[in-house]
């Protein structure tokens, strides 16, 4: 499901420099000093296209916030950088994103007659309790017959450990329901763009500002023995996931009096590709997979910037075929966060050059360092 507001990725840049531009503006006029708006826009620009994440890399990012796709600062929701320089803060945005969360789930289950077993709701940028997954359980009436389960604040990974709680779910559904089986629903919703500060002006923010989109999407799992064979999908094989010594620090998405802030090291690129190899290979091992098999597979690969899939490319000594969804998806919508790779799996199910059988190995990263990863094959019939 697209969110509501399509920009592309130089209208992007442009709309963060007059950010920039605007708080700092508001900012120097609190503390009474002198300040040169036009030229620091102008520096900020500059900045943006030295350190941001270019267009030939992302070309379009969506967002469900109507602020970033305008500049009229006054009619903003939480950038309203005249008034607060740094937006407006944790609270306001999450009363935001429940509102948009809970039209997601209206839309997404708008026509749902069958409600699933277990509803798995995944998200790192707005909690609210109860959640929007639960409010909607509720108003359909399905409390007694739907479980409702959060896979919150994981990152870009958190995919992985949402499919890895579904599949128990499925089992356990096989095992004590005697009606009609049932699908376990994931539904990601991630609103990237109400994480914003536009005091800060460092190298680091200007990669996250440039990188991440907001996305949604929802999809099902089902044990074997429930699937109808209709539509095609991915078999699981095995999941693994690791934290790679000595780099705790290298990613953090904390909390802050504004929303969700993220730190960034430079060589994190480096530093998972380092792990990529072994993690890899054990996973093959548990799967069942020769070296030939295993080098004729495609690859699902959070592109959690390009320099990621480059080095991921590196490291496991792929061609640009065994990337193509992962760049796909990032050209095309931007980093979504968690919602990303799932909408690498949907490329991957929708392209006929991938075929019946053939494996997938799929990976993600984000704080901890965290790999997570699955060997998985194309099903058709």
């Amino acid at each position: 499901m697209r969110p509501a507001y399509l920009s592309t990725q130089a209208q992007t840049f442009a709309w963060l420099a007059d950010a920039h531009a605007r708080a700092e503006a508001a900012q120097t006029k609190i503390v009474g000093r002198p300040f040169d708006e036009g030229r620091f826009h102008d520096h900020m620009a500059h900045s943006l296209a030295r350190f941001g994440c270019g267009q030939d890399k992302i070309a379009m990012r969506a967002h469900e916030l109507s602020d970033c796709s305008h500049t009229r600062w006054s009619e903003m929701q939480v950038y309203r950088l005249e008034e607060q320089p740094k937006g407006v803060g944790a609270l306001e945005r999450t009363r935001f994103f429940t509102k948009a969360v809970e039209r997601v789930f209206d839309r997404l289950y708008a026509e749902c007659a069958t409600p699933p077993t277990d509803l798995v709701h995944v998200t790192c940028t707005g909690y609210d309790s109860p959640s929007a997954a639960q409010r909607m359980v509720a108003s359909k009436d399905w409390g007694a017959r739907t479980r409702v389960f959060h896979v919150y604040h994981m990152g870009c990974y958190a995919a992985f450990p949402a499919l890895r709680a579904a599949s128990g779910f499925a089992a356990a559904a096989l095992e004590s329901v005697a009606t009609a089986p049932r699908p376990v629903d994931i539904v990601h919703t991630e609103l990237c763009s109400l994480h914003l500060n536009p005091l800060l002006h460092t190298p680091e923010q200007l990669v996250v500002q440039t990188l991440f989109a907001d996305g949604f999407i929802a999809y099902g799992v089902r044990n074997e023995a429930n699937w109808d064979g209709r539509s095609p999908g991915l078999a699981l094989l095995v999941q693994d996931e690791q934290i790679v010594p000595n780099t705790l620090d290298a990613m953090t998405w904390s909390c802050s009096d504004w929303g969700m802030q993220m730190s960034l090291l430079r060589d994190v690129p480096d530093r998972i590709a380092g792990a990529l190899r072994a993690f890899v290979d054990r996973l093959a091992l548990r799967a069942g997979l020769g070296e030939p098999e295993l080098r004729e597979a495609v690859y699902a690969v959070h592109p959690g910037g390009p320099k990621i899939l480059d080095r991921a490319r590196e490291a496991l000594r792929l061609d640009d075929a065994q990337l193509a969804c992962s760049r796909k998806v990032l050209l095309e919508r931007g980093n979504m966060s968690s919602a990303t790779l799932p909408h690498i799996w949907t490329e991957l199910v929708k392209d006929p050059a991938v075929a019946s059988g053939q494996a997938v190995v799929s990976l993600a990263f984000g704080p901890g360092l965290t790999i997570c990863g699955a060997i998985m094959r194309k099903v058709t019939k």
